[in-house]
């Protein structure tokens, strides 16, 4: 996306700088694609996605139900490879993500997590929960949309959004209050959203600089469309 979101997170003083970034087997944005600095994961068949662009991971994990057969040797010559077994409770993505935080990391862009199995893809949001209770961020990028959360915290959208992207935002768990939309179609004010009505869904973008808040709550802000 032709974008980058600034998080400020209340229970950190700054939360930007080096990323894990993972790549998934779902839908992969070929925009979105690892930066100087990043460590690298390919988790299970994401391996696929990131040879295609000539990237190497720092480190494989998965049990590879999902890799093509004719990347099994490319995985099977790797110096850091973590095999898991298919009777698990974590999935593959999770797994990828616990050894960022393992290392460390608070940043995490995962692109690939979106598309395909909705039963995944489901999954792949509640990770970003997973990452917010270990005070740490998340953003899954699939084609053409990006999902991130934010708790009792703000995002802001770095650059402006074209101008027919569509902008949601859905309550998780409690009722979130102080909610606070700027730069869209439909602004909110110290409003509260809960999670039984969708008020939130399929604002707009106007071509201003999005800012998205919440005093007490957490967040689940999907954009989509636009240009990528």
């Amino acid at each position: 996306m032709g974008f980058r979101i600034k998080f400020a997170m209340t229970e950190k003083v700054e939360l930007m700088g080096e990323r894990c970034y993972i790549a998934g087997a779902g839908e992969f944005d070929e925009n979105v694609l690892p930066e100087s600095g990043d460590f690298i994961i390919a988790a299970d068949g994401g391996y696929a996605a990131l040879t295609k662009y000539g990237i190497t991971p720092d480190l494989i994990v998965g049990d590879f139900d999902s890799l093509p057969p004719e990347f099994t040797d490319a995985v099977a010559n790797h110096p850091n490879v973590i095999r898991s077994n298919a009777e698990k409770d974590d999935t593959d993505m999770l797994l990828a993500v616990k050894q960022g935080l393992e290392r460390g990391y608070e940043v995490f862009v995962i692109n690939g997590g979106l598309g395909g199995r909705l039963d995944q893809t489901i999954a792949n949001m509640q990770i970003l929960e997973y990452l917010e209770n270990r005070n740490a961020c998340g953003t899954l990028v699939g084609r053409n949309v990006v999902v991130t959360m934010i708790r009792n915290s703000e995002a802001q959208f770095t650059s402006d959004l074209p101008g027919n992207s569509t902008v949601s935002i859905f309550c998780v768990g409690e009722a979130a209050k102080g909610v606070t939309l700027e730069g869209l179609k439909y602004p909110l004010t110290n409003a509260t959203i809960t999670s039984d009505y969708p008020i939130g869904v399929s604002n707009e973008a106007i071509g201003k600089t999005v800012k998205i808040s919440v005093t007490n709550g957490t967040l689940l802000i999907i954009i989509s469309g636009g240009n990528p």
